[in-house]
Protein backbone atom coordinates (compact mmCIF):
# COMPACT_ATOMS: atom_id res chain seq x y z
CA UNK A 1 0.00 0.00 0.00
CA UNK A 2 1.67 3.23 -1.16
CA UNK A 3 1.51 6.13 1.75
CA UNK A 4 0.96 9.09 -0.26
CA UNK A 5 3.35 12.18 0.31
CA UNK A 6 2.59 15.08 3.17
CA UNK A 7 1.54 18.14 1.84
CA UNK A 8 4.60 20.14 2.11
CA UNK A 9 5.10 22.62 4.81
CA UNK A 10 4.22 25.96 4.80
CA UNK A 11 7.15 28.44 5.12
CA UNK A 12 5.94 30.88 8.18
CA UNK A 13 5.45 34.15 7.07
CA UNK A 14 7.49 36.58 8.52
CA UNK A 15 6.26 39.54 10.02
CA UNK A 16 6.73 41.72 13.38
CA UNK A 17 3.64 42.16 16.67
CA UNK A 18 1.99 45.49 15.84
CA UNK A 19 1.12 45.76 19.70
CA UNK A 20 3.57 45.39 22.16
CA UNK A 21 5.60 46.92 19.62
CA UNK A 22 3.70 49.68 19.66
CA UNK A 23 4.77 50.54 22.53
CA UNK A 24 8.45 49.92 22.37
CA UNK A 25 7.89 52.95 19.40
CA UNK A 26 6.48 55.10 22.47
CA UNK A 27 9.54 54.25 25.02
CA UNK A 28 11.90 55.14 21.92
CA UNK A 29 9.94 58.66 20.68
CA UNK A 30 9.99 59.57 24.89
CA UNK A 31 13.41 59.26 25.01
CA UNK A 32 13.72 60.86 22.32
CA UNK A 33 11.74 63.84 23.16
CA UNK A 34 13.64 63.49 25.99
CA UNK A 35 16.28 64.85 24.33
CA UNK A 36 14.76 67.46 22.03
CA UNK A 37 13.41 68.88 25.45
CA UNK A 38 16.95 68.93 26.80
CA UNK A 39 18.16 71.11 23.94
CA UNK A 40 15.29 73.57 23.95
CA UNK A 41 16.24 74.26 28.11
CA UNK A 42 12.85 72.62 28.73
CA UNK A 43 14.17 69.92 31.39
CA UNK A 44 11.27 69.41 33.72
CA UNK A 45 9.64 68.18 30.09
CA UNK A 46 12.67 66.25 29.27
CA UNK A 47 12.31 64.59 33.27
CA UNK A 48 8.73 63.33 32.66
CA UNK A 49 9.51 62.24 28.75
CA UNK A 50 12.35 59.88 31.07
CA UNK A 51 9.43 58.17 32.81
CA UNK A 52 6.91 58.01 30.27
CA UNK A 53 9.63 56.11 28.48
CA UNK A 54 9.64 53.78 31.68
CA UNK A 55 5.96 53.74 31.51
CA UNK A 56 6.12 52.02 28.22
CA UNK A 57 9.07 50.15 28.29
CA UNK A 58 7.50 47.99 31.35
CA UNK A 59 4.02 47.78 29.35
CA UNK A 60 5.65 46.31 26.12
CA UNK A 61 7.30 43.70 27.64
CA UNK A 62 4.06 42.41 29.52
CA UNK A 63 1.72 42.81 27.17
CA UNK A 64 4.05 40.77 24.80
CA UNK A 65 3.91 38.02 27.72
CA UNK A 66 -0.05 38.17 28.08
CA UNK A 67 -0.61 38.14 24.38
CA UNK A 68 1.93 35.45 23.37
CA UNK A 69 3.41 38.00 20.79
CA UNK A 70 7.51 37.61 21.94
CA UNK A 71 9.45 37.65 19.42
CA UNK A 72 13.41 37.96 18.70
CA UNK A 73 12.88 40.66 17.00
CA UNK A 74 10.88 42.62 19.91
CA UNK A 75 13.64 41.74 22.22
CA UNK A 76 16.05 43.74 20.10
CA UNK A 77 14.08 46.65 19.60
CA UNK A 78 13.56 46.98 23.26
CA UNK A 79 17.57 46.83 23.81
CA UNK A 80 17.74 49.43 20.94
CA UNK A 81 15.26 51.58 22.42
CA UNK A 82 16.50 51.59 26.25
CA UNK A 83 19.37 52.43 24.91
CA UNK A 84 18.25 55.64 23.55
CA UNK A 85 15.79 56.54 26.35
CA UNK A 86 17.96 54.71 29.09
CA UNK A 87 21.36 55.56 27.99
CA UNK A 88 21.52 58.33 25.63
CA UNK A 89 18.87 60.94 26.83
CA UNK A 90 19.49 60.67 30.15
CA UNK A 91 23.03 61.58 29.49
CA UNK A 92 22.43 64.15 27.21
CA UNK A 93 19.96 65.75 29.23
CA UNK A 94 22.79 66.13 32.05
CA UNK A 95 25.20 67.56 29.48
CA UNK A 96 22.69 70.27 28.68
CA UNK A 97 21.65 71.14 31.80
CA UNK A 98 24.92 71.31 33.88
CA UNK A 99 27.96 71.32 31.16
CA UNK A 100 27.69 75.01 30.08
CA UNK A 101 26.79 76.22 33.81
CA UNK A 102 30.14 74.39 35.13
CA UNK A 103 32.29 75.59 32.45
CA UNK A 104 31.88 79.04 33.73
CA UNK A 105 34.08 77.74 36.84
CA UNK A 106 36.94 76.86 34.64
CA UNK A 107 37.37 74.28 31.37
CA UNK A 108 38.92 71.11 33.91
CA UNK A 109 34.89 71.54 35.47
CA UNK A 110 33.62 71.04 32.27
CA UNK A 111 35.92 68.34 30.87
CA UNK A 112 34.52 66.93 34.18
CA UNK A 113 31.02 67.14 33.17
CA UNK A 114 30.74 65.68 29.90
CA UNK A 115 32.84 62.98 31.03
CA UNK A 116 30.28 62.22 34.00
CA UNK A 117 27.70 61.92 30.86
CA UNK A 118 29.83 59.91 28.94
CA UNK A 119 30.90 57.17 31.47
CA UNK A 120 26.67 56.96 32.31
CA UNK A 121 25.92 56.07 28.59
CA UNK A 122 29.10 53.61 28.06
CA UNK A 123 27.73 51.87 31.74
CA UNK A 124 24.19 52.18 29.99
CA UNK A 125 25.53 50.12 26.81
CA UNK A 126 27.65 47.92 28.93
CA UNK A 127 24.90 46.95 31.75
CA UNK A 128 22.21 46.45 28.17
CA UNK A 129 24.95 43.96 26.21
CA UNK A 130 25.64 41.80 29.70
CA UNK A 131 21.79 41.70 30.40
CA UNK A 132 20.88 40.52 27.04
CA UNK A 133 24.16 37.86 27.19
CA UNK A 134 23.05 36.31 30.35
CA UNK A 135 19.21 37.07 30.29
CA UNK A 136 18.81 32.85 29.16
CA UNK A 137 20.69 31.67 32.45
CA UNK A 138 20.29 34.77 34.68
CA UNK A 139 17.57 34.71 37.72
CA UNK A 140 14.32 36.21 36.67
CA UNK A 141 13.90 37.66 40.61
CA UNK A 142 17.00 40.18 40.46
CA UNK A 143 19.05 42.39 38.05
CA UNK A 144 22.52 41.94 38.19
CA UNK A 145 23.46 45.54 38.67
CA UNK A 146 20.88 48.82 38.35
CA UNK A 147 18.91 48.62 36.02
CA UNK A 148 19.17 51.05 33.13
CA UNK A 149 15.60 52.75 33.93
CA UNK A 150 15.89 52.72 37.32
CA UNK A 151 19.73 54.63 36.53
CA UNK A 152 17.73 56.84 33.38
CA UNK A 153 15.05 57.78 36.41
CA UNK A 154 17.46 58.92 39.37
CA UNK A 155 19.48 60.92 36.79
CA UNK A 156 16.26 62.49 35.05
CA UNK A 157 14.36 63.12 38.59
CA UNK A 158 17.68 64.68 39.78
CA UNK A 159 18.18 67.06 36.77
CA UNK A 160 14.28 67.86 37.13
CA UNK A 161 14.35 68.70 40.75
CA UNK A 162 17.38 70.99 40.44
CA UNK A 163 16.16 72.54 37.24
CA UNK A 164 13.92 74.70 39.64
CA UNK A 165 16.99 76.73 40.97
CA UNK A 166 17.82 79.55 39.64
CA UNK A 167 21.98 79.03 40.13
CA UNK A 168 23.04 75.60 41.34
CA UNK A 169 26.30 77.21 41.93
CA UNK A 170 29.29 74.57 41.52
CA UNK A 171 28.45 72.66 44.44
CA UNK A 172 24.99 71.76 42.91
CA UNK A 173 26.60 71.01 39.27
CA UNK A 174 29.18 68.71 41.00
CA UNK A 175 26.62 66.85 42.93
CA UNK A 176 24.58 66.05 39.37
CA UNK A 177 27.24 64.90 37.44
CA UNK A 178 28.36 62.17 40.51
CA UNK A 179 24.86 61.21 40.75
CA UNK A 180 25.22 60.80 37.24
CA UNK A 181 28.32 58.59 37.14
CA UNK A 182 27.61 56.65 40.05
CA UNK A 183 23.83 55.63 38.63
CA UNK A 184 26.14 54.91 35.68
CA UNK A 185 28.67 52.62 37.77
CA UNK A 186 25.80 50.89 39.83
CA UNK A 187 24.63 50.22 36.30
CA UNK A 188 27.70 47.96 35.69
CA UNK A 189 28.08 46.72 39.52
CA UNK A 190 27.60 43.24 40.31
CA UNK A 191 25.11 44.35 43.18
CA UNK A 192 21.43 42.37 43.24
CA UNK A 193 18.30 44.21 42.83
CA UNK A 194 14.69 42.57 42.64
CA UNK A 195 12.79 42.33 39.46
CA UNK A 196 9.63 42.29 40.79
CA UNK A 197 8.62 40.29 37.36
CA UNK A 198 7.55 37.52 39.91
CA UNK A 199 4.66 40.08 41.03
CA UNK A 200 1.07 38.27 40.64
CA UNK A 201 -1.85 40.40 40.60
CA UNK A 202 -3.94 37.57 40.61
CA UNK A 203 -2.55 36.54 44.35
CA UNK A 204 -3.91 38.30 47.67
CA UNK A 205 -2.50 41.42 48.90
CA UNK A 206 -2.00 43.22 52.62
CA UNK A 207 -4.14 45.38 53.46
CA UNK A 208 -1.45 47.95 53.99
CA UNK A 209 0.01 47.90 50.64
CA UNK A 210 -3.29 48.77 49.28
CA UNK A 211 -3.72 51.70 51.68
CA UNK A 212 -0.03 52.75 50.64
CA UNK A 213 -0.45 52.61 46.80
CA UNK A 214 -2.74 55.72 46.67
CA UNK A 215 -0.87 57.61 49.18
CA UNK A 216 2.26 57.11 47.36
CA UNK A 217 0.25 58.28 43.78
CA UNK A 218 -0.72 61.36 45.57
CA UNK A 219 2.38 62.34 46.99
CA UNK A 220 3.86 61.61 43.52
CA UNK A 221 1.39 64.22 42.03
CA UNK A 222 1.87 66.59 44.39
CA UNK A 223 5.95 66.91 43.85
CA UNK A 224 6.49 64.57 41.45
CA UNK A 225 10.51 64.94 40.93
CA UNK A 226 11.52 65.14 44.94
CA UNK A 227 9.12 62.11 45.33
CA UNK A 228 10.63 59.91 42.54
CA UNK A 229 14.20 60.79 43.01
CA UNK A 230 13.40 59.70 46.46
CA UNK A 231 12.02 56.64 45.38
CA UNK A 232 14.33 55.27 42.96
CA UNK A 233 17.37 56.64 45.22
CA UNK A 234 16.54 54.27 48.15
CA UNK A 235 15.97 51.60 45.16
CA UNK A 236 19.82 52.17 44.23
CA UNK A 237 21.35 52.93 47.57
CA UNK A 238 19.51 50.00 49.10
CA UNK A 239 21.78 46.99 47.43
CA UNK A 240 24.89 48.96 48.12
CA UNK A 241 23.45 49.62 51.89
CA UNK A 242 22.76 45.74 52.29
CA UNK A 243 25.95 44.84 51.47
CA UNK A 244 28.03 47.16 53.30
CA UNK A 245 26.16 45.87 56.71
CA UNK A 246 26.75 42.48 55.81
CA UNK A 247 29.98 43.03 55.72
CA UNK A 248 30.30 45.23 58.79
CA UNK A 249 28.29 42.26 60.98
CA UNK A 250 30.75 40.19 59.46
CA UNK A 251 33.90 42.00 60.95
CA UNK A 252 31.99 42.52 64.41
CA UNK A 253 31.28 38.86 64.47
CA UNK A 254 34.61 38.16 63.86
CA UNK A 255 34.19 36.01 60.78
CA UNK A 256 37.38 35.37 58.53
CA UNK A 257 36.98 37.59 55.23
CA UNK A 258 36.47 35.50 52.22
CA UNK A 259 40.04 34.69 50.30
CA UNK A 260 41.71 35.64 53.37
CA UNK A 261 44.56 33.18 54.68
CA UNK A 262 43.43 31.26 57.32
Amino acid sequence: MEIEPSPPLKPRRKGIYLLPNLFTTGCLFSGFYAVVAAIDQHFANAGMAVFAAMVFDTLDGRIARLTKTESAFGKEYDSLADMVSFGVAPAIVAYQWGVVRIMEYGRHWGRFGWLACFFYAACAALRLARFNARSATADKRYFEGLPSPSAAAIVAAFIWFCSDWREPRLTGLIAAFLVTASAGALMVSSFGYPSFKQFDLDKRIRFIYLVLVPVVIILIAVEPSTMLLSMFGTYALAAPALWIGRRIRRLFRGAPTPGAPG
